[in-house]
């Protein structure tokens, strides 16, 4: 392995202004269920409609995705990032009218955020491939991870408490302002060249030309594969199974919150080391920290001491950071530079979009099965699946380069 020190990403006015609105749209994204949350706790509104509303905007995200990466690669990256953030915004309010009178409407609302999130994903995505320089987008793709990781601990608490001081009717425009400023802050990127419009293909054609770049790169495809059987299994099977061994096992929520918590450290430990940590072969090295994810539902499986649960959460989030800083780097410098937010759609839109299925598959079958075989299957898929990964010839490096 080699460890090497480019300048510091930080330093560059560009990025940080990038950094700055993706860390807002992260705070919005990840503040919004908890704020609908006291929602429900205040009474203006009930259990089902929160999951009515909170779908909804799964629907929009899911939606938006592959949309915001055809628009993202036919147009100005930064345009997308505007209009997505200023769709999401406008949502708010809209929100804050139907919150207590119209469930309907706050689901729409939900959507259309949804909808802007998931547009702008792809984008800045992109956005960073074309405002960072090739030796520093590890460090660049690193602390973005960092401020999603920060947003994870930080969202839940500080949400719970604005809200002991100010309304949930508030909060919702705050995070409109979010929203604004992931539209507003961020800088324009490289000029592109953009085919006139009558040339241009349908977006079904310009999607699948998409998904034909993405299949051009074999590792893409099987770290595709190997993270999105990861996040539908191991997560979804955790996700699911967690809160009840805390409560059954050990009679305390205590374990819920030191191993979730857990979680968002290890992976925050993990975004500062790999920001200079450059192994020889990055690929492998990635994929065997994707596995460490097999540690948290292996530890669920055992009858451990807790604090062996939380430690193999922790490196859960060490491994998940360790494996994504990477290939979002390789995706970035291996993908032809007019086709990568599409590719990026693909990523979000499977490793995203397939974890809300685990979840509703999750539950059924450990109701029929039981929850120690639904768990040891997890755990072999996310070692084996990895593992797995690593036999595709280009996978070591992550690239198709000799």
């Amino acid at each position: 392995m080699s460890v090497v020190t480019p300048p510091s990403v930080l330093r560059d006015g560009a990025f940080v202004r990038l950094w700055t609105g993706a860390t807002g749209s992260g705070l919005a994204t990840w503040a919004l269920p908890f704020i609908l949350g006291l929602a429900v706790l205040h009474g203006d509104l009930d259990p089902v409609g929160l999951g009515v509303v909170l779908a909804a905007r799964t629907v929009g995200f899911l939606a938006a995705v592959p949309v915001g990466g055809v628009l993202a690669d036919r147009h100005s990256r930064r345009g997308v990032v505007l209009w997505s953030g200023l769709v999401a915004a406008v949502a708010m309010p809209v929100m804050v009218f139907g919150l207590g009178r119209s469930v309907a409407l706050m689901a729409i609302a939900a959507a259309v955020a949804g909808a802007g999130q998931g547009a702008c994903r792809p984008a800045f995505q992109a956005l960073t491939a074309e405002i960072v320089d090739g030796d520093r987008r590890q460090q660049a793709n690193a602390a973005m991870s960092l401020a999603v990781r920060v947003t994870t601990l930080v969202a839940p608490g500080l949400t719970t408490l604005l809200g002991a001081f100010v309304s949930v009717h508030a909060l919702l425009f705050g995070v409109a302002v979010l929203w604004l400023t992931a539209a507003f802050v961020p800088p324009q990127g490289k000029a592109r060249p953009v085919d006139d419009v009558p040339a241009r293909a349908g977006f079904f054609t310009e999607f699948v030309e998409g998904v034909r770049e993405a299949r051009r790169h074999p590792w893409f495809v099987a770290g595709l594969v190997a993270l999105t059987c990861v996040v539908a299994t191991g997560y979804s099977a955790t996700g699911v199974v967690l809160p009840m061994v805390s409560r059954d096992r050990y009679g305390t929520e205590v374990v819920l919150a030191a191993a979730t918590t857990g979680y968002a450290v290890g992976a925050l430990i993990g975004a500062l080391l790999i920001s200079r940590w450059r192994p020889a072969a990055q690929g492998w090295a990635a994929f065997a920290s994707l596995a460490c994810y097999g540690f948290a539902p292996l530890s669920l499986l055992l009858p451990v001491h807790p604090a062996m649960i939380v430690a193999a959460y922790v490196i859960a989030g060490l491994g998940i950071e360790l494996f994504n800083v990477p290939w979002f780097t390789a995706t970035q410098r291996e993908v032809a530079p007019d086709k990568l937010a599409r590719v990026s759609s693909l990523d979000f839109l499977l490793s995203y979009g397939l974890a809300p299925a685990g979840l509703a598959l999750i539950a059924p079958a450990i109701q029929e099965f039981g929850a120690t075989p639904v768990l040891a299957v997890c755990t072999v898929i996310c070692f084996a699946v990895p593992a797995a990964a690593c036999l595709v010839p280009s996978a070591r490096g992550l690239t198709t380069k000799p």
